[in-house]
């Protein structure tokens, strides 16, 4: 190829272009860099172009009707922000869960005692690094109104946007955990000697400080100790104790707390209603439950989960629940209460069903271990302590109140050791029904005090009764074989003489689930040793009276007819307790006492009624025989 070759005389794009023919632009685009054609250009190509050229056809747009869903919004021109982004607190107030801390600061300002070096400490999530930019935006705080460091932070401040963005010259940001060594230590404090550029204070902000090495921690030891009076270091970490003693002794400590479930339950209902989404308040509280207690977390599973309705639609409970790979807690309460009872092939069928469901063995062990410390909670403090839906609580509080301290203890330690084979297991699944089987063998063994007891009083040793299995076979394990011979059979129970004793002893045996819908749902009509008739309320299961059948034939060894086409009962057990409590309170409220007492204090209300037990008569202490005169 010569070098007169005309081939390269042009672009190669131009090579095969008849003369004349060449068109130079596409009249209908713009350019490569996204600005239109100037008018006088295309006006000059119109008046040069042959009169004789046909006109292009304009190119067909596709365009989406407004109402067309996730179409609609396709060519809005903007990236979406998350809403853990979208979001983040601009002030103090829009911090939640974390009062304490802002208490502290908003009187540490007001009266000017302003440390020069800060360490926020707290789990992921709950606002470290966002409380670092509000405490510079606050130090550097310089509006019209305002000259001084300040929490009242408005959208005016002349450095707010700089410093929110991470873009301020006088306010200095630094991943500790990108920059390990002591050369970026290094040079935080050759450039500490000198003043501000354009704020108050020159502040650092060092996150994750604690991945330093201990060469970077003692360079910075004397310059955190005796810093320039415009210079503030704010550090930011999750692991405390990481963290020399040295640095902590120099800096004001503000541990941001877990927000607590309710708090981030209402923000999170609060940011979907912002963006004009539905979803369901149990729905929230799965959300919640998750993030443990980390607001960001929260925010990043709302935006998974809202994504998972159509818009306009509500997001349901079981959506999120089969997002997150959760287990129905009332599924897991009843799972909880079979073990409790050592009815091991019902256990094994429920965690199997819940397998089938798609929840995780890891979160069922959780979640048993969450059920176990809410009884033994609610044993001590009541259901309010549970912070758990009120059936719910009121379910666990009841199987609390009939299973020991004692017992509830070895099963928490049983369940620890359980969630670390579930997590190390080949077969998660399969740990899990090696667990419930262990456990329901285990769960009314005696402990070592009442065996060592039983043993000594030549008593028969309590608990350790083998779980019902359709085979009855099996045995106590452990301690209860070695220590007692195993029976044969179940020992049968004398049948109940009256409906009362059928509640005490379903209670007895911990079936606290069939306990309630008994005292909640049957009024009963007739009863007779092995029979009972009964008036069934709205909502009762459809299986109570089946299951009430089968539990009495298995306590009493007889067959038991129970028939729910009854008409005309008497109240319910929860019927009977509340009218007792009204009557009380009447009775009390009548006192002439407390009449004049309600007079004397106007507006005052009669809480809780409680009978107190009767003082107990201490004997008298005979005088020492010296003291006669």
């Amino acid at each position: 190829m010569s070098d007169a070759d005309p081939s390269l005389d042009g672009p190669p794009w131009e090579e095969d272009a008849p003369d004349g023919d060449v068109v130079e632009r596409d009249p209908d685009t713009d350019d490569m860099f996204g600005a239109p054609e100037p008018a006088g250009m295309r006006e000059a190509e119109a008046a040069a172009a042959p009169v004789s050229q046909p006109e292009r056809p304009e190119p067909a747009r596709v365009t989406a009707p407004a109402d067309s869903g996730p179409l609609a919004h396709v060519d809005d021109g903007e990236a979406y922000t998350v809403l853990a982004r979208k979001y983040r607190p601009h002030t103090f107030e829009d911090l939640i869960g974390q009062e304490a801390m802002v208490r502290t600061l908003t009187n540490a300002f007001a009266t000017g005692r302003i440390a020069h070096a800060f360490m926020l400490t707290g789990v992921r999530g709950v606002g470290k690094t966002t409380t670092a930019r509000l405490l510079a935006r606050a130090l550097n705080n310089e509006t019209d109104s305002i000259d001084r460091p300040s929490l009242a932070l408005t959208d005016q401040g002349r450095h707010d946007a700089s410093i929110m963005a991470g873009q301020h010259m006088d306010v200095v940001e630094m991943d500790a955990a990108s920059h390990t060594g002591i050369d970026g230590i290094r040079d935080i404090i050759e450039s500490v000697r000198y003043a501000p550029v354009e704020a108050r204070y020159k502040v650092y902000v060092l996150d994750e400080v604690h991945m330093l090495s201990n060469q970077a921690f003692n360079a910075l030891l004397k310059t955190l100790e005796e810093p320039p009076p415009h210079a503030k270091f704010i550090f930011a970490t999750t692991e405390i104790r990481k963290v020399p003693v040295t640095i902590l002794s120099r800096c004001q400590r503000f541990d941001l707390r877990r927000v607590e479930p309710e708090i981030l339950v209402d923000h999170l209902a609060r940011i979907a209603d912002r963006e004009g989404m539905k979803i369901e308040q149990d729905a929230l509280a799965l959300i919640a439950r998750a993030a443990e207690g980390s607001v960001r977390d929260g925010l990043s599973l709302l935006d998974q989960a809202l994504v998972q309705g159509d818009r306009g639609e509500t997001v349901k409970t079981e959506v999120v629940r089969d997002m997150l790979g959760l287990a129905d807690r009332s599924q897991t309460i009843a799972l909880f209460e079979s073990v409790m009872a050592g009815r091991t092939p019902e256990a094994l069928e429920l965690f199997r069903t819940l397998y089938g469901y798609g929840a995780d063995p890891v979160q069922i062990t959780n979640d048993l271990l969450e059920h176990c410390h809410a009884a033994s909670v609610a044993k001590m403090l009541g259901p309010q302590a549970t912070r758990l839906p009120n059936d719910q609580a009121q379910k666990l509080t009841a199987l609390g109140a009939v299973i020991s301290a004692g017992t509830l203890a070895r099963v928490w330690q049983m369940l620890l050791r359980a969630l670390d084979e579930v997590r190390r297991a080949p077969n998660p699944a399969d740990a899990v029904e090696m667990a419930i089987v262990r456990l329901a063998y285990a769960a009314d063994l005696p402990g070592p005090e009442e065996a060592l007891k039983a043993l000594r009083d030549g008593e028969p040793m309590p608990g350790g009764a083998a779980p019902r299995g359709p085979s009855g076979g099996g045995g106590g394990g452990g301690a209860s074989a070695q220590l007692a011979p195993r029976p044969v059979a179940a020992p049968t129970l004398p049948d109940p003489q009256s409906f009362e004793q059928v509640v005490a002893l379903i209670g007895e045996k911990r079936e606290v689930g069939l306990q309630m819908d008994v005292q909640r749902y049957v009024r009963p009509v007739a009863f007779k040793p092995g029979a009972i008739t009964y008036e069934s309320l709205d909502g009762a299961p459809m299986d109570l009276a089946r299951k009430l059948a089968s539990r009495l034939k298995d306590w009493t060894g007889r067959t038991w007819l129970i028939a729910a086409n009854g008409q005309g009962g008497g109240e319910t057990m929860i019927e009977i307790d509340r009218r007792k409590r009204s009557e009380e309170r009447a009775g009390v409220e009548a006192d002439p006492f407390v009449m004049a007492v309600m007079e004397a204090f106007p507006g005052a209300k009669i809480g809780e009624i409680k009978t107190l037990a009767p003082a107990v008569e201490l004997p008298a202490i005979p005088d020492e025989p010296g003291d006669e005169d």
